[in-house]
């Protein structure tokens, strides 16, 4: 039973992916290139060579834990959707800790300390509606996201004013200490980060699959009154795991910094963000920690990819996000059916017109009967 759901979800992830590689091979055609060599190219650059494999490595680490973040909630039925700022502000916090701590400190112990604040930062962020959340019943989805554009302009503002690196002529925040920054690996832009990465990527899938709390996770996705009734304390529950999405996401946010970034400028997190792209990674990965991590590996493959693609072939790097663009426009069809059951309310609204109404068959055989 436990191998046919897992059947059942890999499937489901397959599904979007494969049609929208599918349309975007139709649109390679239309540009008259080889749809095939055109894939051939993204995967052998991303993942069939060492220095894309570390690179496509090195995306997927903090794409891993804003995942999990994602999934932790919304497999509790919380829909937090704050993770992207919960990364830009420990994603910030933990570039500042890393410029204005004395360059003297042991660098082990200064990385230490930088993600140390960004988890604490991201777990910050999310106390208040995690306490609207589990005290008053407020609406989750509706205070974070409000918060993440709240966020961003305090952020501009820290960012262009007080925190601002003067002797740099683009608007960023001074940059971090080389004590601070996770050195790459070899010539690829892996750093140890990814084991960091990993290692929370370890934890969390013990929780999540091996522990009381994982199993309370799922109750409460499936029936937050009947979890709440079985003594399980789903007040304090929403606010643990609030917490716990947050330290993930102000980590991820964290590490990008010391790892990728080095400082805080306005497009820090890229764009959608790692927020929003860890919640298509936790979708895919259908909210299990071993689906996110494949999925965010997917992912950053696309990515790396993406930076390489029109170095060989005369397609557009856009290519891929217009590939992305699919596969969330075919998970959100998947998704909005399986929860309010489109398929049929779209049967039921448009019935085939040799179906009719129902009665309809036995009126005309009736009719039929009478006038012969």
């Amino acid at each position: 039973m436990k191998a046919k759901t897992v059947g059942m979800g890999v499937l489901n992830s397959l599904v979007p992916v494969l049609l929208a590689f599918v349309l975007g091979g139709i649109v390679i055609a239309f540009m008259g290139e080889n749809p095939m060599q055109t894939y051939s190219i993204l995967i052998d650059k991303s993942l069939l060579t060492p220095k894309g494999l570390l690179t496509t490595l090195h995306y997927a680490a903090p794409l891993v834990l804003t995942g999990l973040a994602i999934a932790v909630n919304f497999k509790a039925g919380i829909y937090n959707m704050g993770v992207e700022g919960s990364v830009l502000l420990g994603g910030f916090f933990a570039g500042i800790a890393g410029a204005y701590l004395p360059a003297t400190l042991d660098p082990t112990v200064l990385k230490v300390t930088c993600l140390v604040v960004g988890i604490a930062c991201g777990m910050l962020y999310v106390v208040v509606p995690a306490i609207l959340k589990a005290c008053f019943h407020v609406d989750e989805m509706v205070v974070t996201l409000m918060l993440n554009y709240a966020l961003a302009k305090v952020l501009e503002f820290l960012s262009t004013g007080v925190f601002r690196d003067q002797g740099s002529g683009y608007v960023c925040t001074p940059t971090i200490h080389e004590g601070a920054m996770f050195q790459r690996m070899a010539s690829a832009k892996m750093t140890p980060f990814f084991f960091v990465s990993l290692v929370a990527f370890a934890v969390m899938f013990v929780v999540m699959n091996h522990s009381k709390l994982g199993f309370e996770i799922t109750a409460m996705g499936k029936n937050v009154e009947f979890a709440d009734a079985m003594g399980m304390r789903v007040r304090r529950k929403i606010i643990v795991l609030m917490l716990v999405s947050g330290a993930l996401a102000g980590l991820a946010g964290a590490g990008y910094m010391l790892s990728d970034q080095y400082h805080y400028t306005l497009g820090f997190s890229g764009n959608p963000g790692l927020g929003w792209d860890g919640m298509l990674v936790a979708l895919l990965g259908n909210h299990s920690p071993t689906g996110i991590l494949i999925a965010a590996v997917f992912y950053a493959a696309l990515k790396t990819g993406a930076d390489n693609i029109n170095l060989y072939s005369s397609v557009p790097k856009e290519l891929v996000t217009v590939i992305q663009g699919l596969i969330i426009l075919f998970l959100a069809a998947k998704l909005l059916d399986s929860r309010f059951g489109l398929r049929g309310r779209l049967k039921a609204r448009f019935p085939h017109r040799h179906d009719g109404p129902e009665g309809t068959a036995d009126v005309v055989g009736a009719d039929g009967a009478k006038g012969a």
